[in-house]
């Protein structure tokens, strides 16, 4: 049943990703460029290679495919992702401007387009061209006329474009050859309208303005990516907390993601910025890499200059059981980091309590809150670090003062983070459940696009207080 589900599921999105690349061929393309020509063609060879090149990036790394086509295939079909979500939010927020202008333009005053004479009605004292006058009066060149009375009510003048096509030679007919070889939409696209503007221009001018605006928000939010994490500070006040621990710093980074786009330089700057900080420890929680240990230990490898006074520590997240967790919790171990599963370490102040995401449920290995909590001494605070927010019901049954989460990425790409709210309590930032304080990273990373909108990418130095202070 569950299979079948998700079959469903895949086929929906499926066709809804070919209807919208679909709808965004025709305003995009078929609206702005004329039939034939290379831009037309060039425009729809993109259509096509586009979303492959997507379904491949997301595709690559689970199907074994080797990790030089990971990488050839992550930036072009990744940022695709990032631009289709925002050309289509474009489009869509164009759509109304375009049905009104399409509206007025088709009004009584439009001009008429078509290879077909008019035969307007004659007002009051108009006096009507005979047919044999019209025919005679037709030829190349000629200009469809008639003639107006002075009378009162009389018609205004209308105002026509001449559309005759000169006359095939003699002993010929015209075909259907001989004419333009267009859609009459696409005839009326070229059309002046009472505005001077012609439908193919004013399509032009809207998927340049999307296209512009797109270009804009995609950039600057893989900037931000490339830029590496801001420092992000919270004071978290905890009732057990001994007096001597108040002001205790806690570096916490999550959802690092290692993979084909963001390697060594990321972990570099991510390192520096934590050291910066001058820590009393530091909480790596999840979601580290996106590949196994053969492709990513070099951009790992950076991991090994993290300095603070009472050590770093690691758990896993749902990423890391994609590609084997236990090659990972051995290798940051080799790295100088502390792996909790489903572990706790006594420090002077306080106990610090980890878990295995529920991901590695799949593999017998996930959260295991009896062995991390279960027999610790109540009268002291309890840190712990969990990858996913979800768990925090069982935080508060065990009696956790503080959970260090991540995960959600804050919903990386606006308007993402409605979507998270679905399926996490917290998407970012601090809050209380009972008497657990639940604190959400939105990450230091990326996952898919290497793009941020609306969430930009942080480590947080979680400062303790205490009561007593």
């Amino acid at each position: 049943m569950t299979i079948l589900l998700i079959a469903a599921v895949a086929l929906l999105v499926l066709a809804l990703l070919v209807l919208v690349h679909r709808w965004l061929w025709i305003r995009l393309v078929r609206d702005t460029t004329t039939p034939g020509g290379a831009i037309r063609r060039a425009g729809t060879a993109l259509a096509f290679a586009l979303p492959l090149l997507s379904v491949a990036a997301l595709v690559a790394g689970r199907a074994g495919a080797p990790f030089w086509l990971e990488r050839t295939v992550a930036w072009p079909g990744y940022l695709w992702l990032a631009v289709l979500l925002y050309l289509s939010l474009a489009m869509l927020l164009a759509e109304p401007v375009r049905a009104v202008w399409l509206r007025r333009s088709n009004g009584p005053t439009a001009r008429v387009s078509s290879g077909a004479q008019p035969h307007p009605t004659p007002g009051p004292g108009a006096e009507p061209r005979h047919a044999a006058a019209g025919a005679a009066a037709t030829g190349p060149g000629a200009e469809p006329q008639f003639r107006e009375g002075a009378g009162r009510g009389t018609a205004p003048q209308a105002t026509l474009e001449a559309t005759t096509e000169p006359a095939a030679p003699a002993g010929q007919h015209a075909t259907t050859a001989d004419r333009a070889e267009v859609t009459p939409a696409e005839a009326g696209s070229a059309a002046p309208t009472p505005s001077g503007v012609s439908r193919r221009r004013f399509a032009r001018i809207v998927a340049g303005t999307a296209a512009a605006a797109t270009a804009g928000t995609v950039g600057y939010g893989t900037y931000g990516v490339l830029r590496g994490p801001r420092v992000k500070r919270v004071q978290v006040p905890l009732a057990k907390l001994p007096r001597a621990a108040h002001g205790f710093r806690i570096a916490v980074v999550s959802d690092i993601h290692l993979g084909p786009i963001l390697g060594r330089a990321h972990t570099t700057r991510i390192v520096d910025t934590i050291n910066r900080t001058q820590p009393d420890l530091i909480a790596v929680v999840g979601d580290l890499v996106d590949g196994d240990v053969h492709d990513l230990g070099p951009a790992a490898e950076p991991l090994r200059g993290l300095r603070s006074r009472h050590g770093s520590y690691f758990v896993t997240g749902n990423h890391e059981y994609f590609s084997g967790a236990q090659q990972w919790v051995d290798h940051v171990r080799e790295l100088g980091l502390t792996p909790l599963e489903n572990a706790r370490r006594e420090l002077p102040y306080f106990d610090l309590a980890g878990v295995n995401d529920i991901a590695g449920e799949s593999e017998g290995h996930g959260p295991d809150f009896q062995a991390a909590l279960g027999d610790r001494d109540r009268a002291r605070s309890a840190v712990l670090l969990a990858h996913q927010p979800i768990v925090i019901d069982e935080a508060v049954r065990y009696g956790a003062d503080l959970q260090l989460s991540g995960h959600t990425h804050g919903g990386q790409l606006w308007p993402g983070e409605y979507v998270a709210e679905l399926a996490n309590p917290t998407v970012a930032g601090l809050e209380r459940y009972g008497d657990t304080q639940l604190y959400v990273s939105r990450g230091a990373g990326a996952w898919g696009p290497p793009v941020r909108v609306g969430a930009p990418s942080d480590i947080t130095v979680v400062e303790l207080a205490s009561y007593q202070a």
